[in-house]
């Protein structure tokens, strides 16, 4: 969640509205065509990074109501950061890490969906994501504030503070079995936060949604009679793009190193963190994974930054991702068999 700053992620969607409105205000923006009105919304600041929402509507009654639809939907968001935060103390996520050994946190349904998810993705990608590396984040995250790179006994006691041997997932909460274990959702939750808000927006009278935050989206519908959604990834070495896709009833996440990062003693370490070794992951420059869910999109793009290419192969089915790596200077690109597609949809 904080973990994702303005620009963390370089999926960039390419959309050509007019100037809006004073933030927090929604309106109609100028139609690409007579059938179709877009409306629009800039929460400020959801999840430590920026948000757009859109919908697209035909019907006069769903184009009255369409404002309102979008203060609902920022209002989700908003509701869904409370309950997963490491950042605030109250959410539930920090009931869990606040918790002594023996206690069970009660927990809402959307929490446990995302944990019960987020064991899923651990075993899937045989620990290279892993929610409850959070003592590894600490610490990692301590010693760029103090300069220091973190020893190996370090390391080996942030490891073994916190697993998922620790925790016990329960009908309606978590056990937790070692006061040291801890859990941050930063790699899932934004995920689940678009598929949730994205999901109510899509259940309106609407034609195209849009659920951006922080670069990370899903969208549905056509963005114009005859056009699906424009995508640009950034290139992460460089200004410009690399790839621009066309998009539409899908999700988009992506994840690297090259905007978030801790210089420590003059040797640069990303945020993202392997915990199989306890140290921050060093293989990709940026990951970007498209799919059906944004949760699952936003999980695998964590994921295939710790595990690199051979991660491809483990790729939840009806998900695509391209990796880039950074070798002598220059970029290069490995990405799953079905990533053409997206790219070059008329192929």
């Amino acid at each position: 969640m904080p973990k994702r700053n303005q620009s963390l992620f370089a999926v960039v969607l390419l959309l050509a509205f007019a100037v809006f409105y004073a933030r927090h205000q929604t309106r109609a923006l100028e139609a690409r065509t007579p059938a179709l009105t877009p409306f629009q919304l800039q929460p400020e600041r959801i999840m430590g990074t920026s948000c757009q929402l859109v919908v697209l509507a035909a019907d006069p009654q769903a184009c009255d109501a369409a404002p309102q639809m979008l203060q609902e939907a920022e209002a989700n968001l908003r509701h869904l950061e409370t309950l997963f935060s490491t950042y605030i103390n109250v959410s539930e996520v920090s009931r869990i890490n606040q918790a002594g050994a023996g206690e069970v946190v009660p927990l809402s349904p959307e929490v446990l969906e995302v944990l019960h998810s987020a064991r899923t993705a651990w075993e899937q990608s045989a620990g290279a994501f892993d929610v409850t590396c959070y003592p590894l984040i600490q610490l990692w995250r301590n010693a760029g504030k103090e300069g220091r790179i973190p020893s190996a006994e370090d390391i080996r006691l942030a490891r073994e503070a916190s697993s998922w041997s620790d925790f016990e997932l329960l009908s309606d909460g978590i056990r937790k079995l070692k006061a040291t274990a801890r859990i941050d959702l930063g790699g899932i939750a934004k995920g689940y936060s678009i598929d949730s808000t994205f999901l109510m927006l899509q259940a309106q009278p609407v034609t195209s949604v849009l659920v951006d935050v922080g670069g990370d989206l899903r969208v549905s519908g056509p963005y114009t009679d005859t056009l699906l959604w424009p995508v640009e990834l950034k290139n992460p070495t460089a200004n410009g793009s690399i790839t621009h896709l066309h998009l539409t009833d899908m999700a988009v996440c992506t994840s690297g190193d090259y905007e978030r990062y801790t210089t420590i003693q003059d040797q640069r370490f990303s945020h993202i963190m392997d915990p199989r070794s306890g140290i921050p992951a060093h293989v990709a420059k940026s990951v970007t994974v498209a799919g059906p869910s944004a949760m699952v999109a936003d999980t695998w793009a964590t994921a295939l930054s710790v595990l690199g290419e051979e991660g491809l192969a483990l790729l939840p089915e009806g998900y695509q991702a391209t990796i880039l790596f950074q070798e002598n200077g220059v970029l290069r690109e490995i990405s799953s068999a079905g990533w053409a597609q997206l790219a070059n949809p008329s192929e």
